[in-house]
């Protein structure tokens, strides 16, 4: 398992097309991707577990990912959280 801690870059937060680029990203990967933030995790590769965090831009999230490349995918994860993805 690998965790990584992120700040979200997206000035929308994790809403709208920032959580939709995000939960594709998670889902496609193949590995099991949690999110927390807020006191709260989600299951990463659904959007609505996701837009229910009520993520902000400037928050800290901590992403966990469990399989056979789990350090690979946390730090892609973690730089696409950190990207402005409401510019992508």
């Amino acid at each position: 398992m690998a965790q990584r801690t992120a700040t979200i870059a997206s000035a929308t937060g994790l809403h709208a097309r920032p959580a939709a680029v995000f939960t594709k990203a998670a889902a496609s990967s193949g590995h099991a991707v949690t999110v927390s933030a807020k006191g709260k995790s989600a299951d990463a590769r659904s959007i609505l577990a996701v837009l229910g965090l009520g993520v902000s831009s400037g928050d800290e999230v901590l992403l966990d990912v469990d399989g056979a490349e789990a350090e690979r995918v946390a730090d892609e994860l973690r730089a696409l959280l950190e990207t402005d993805l409401d510019a992508a």
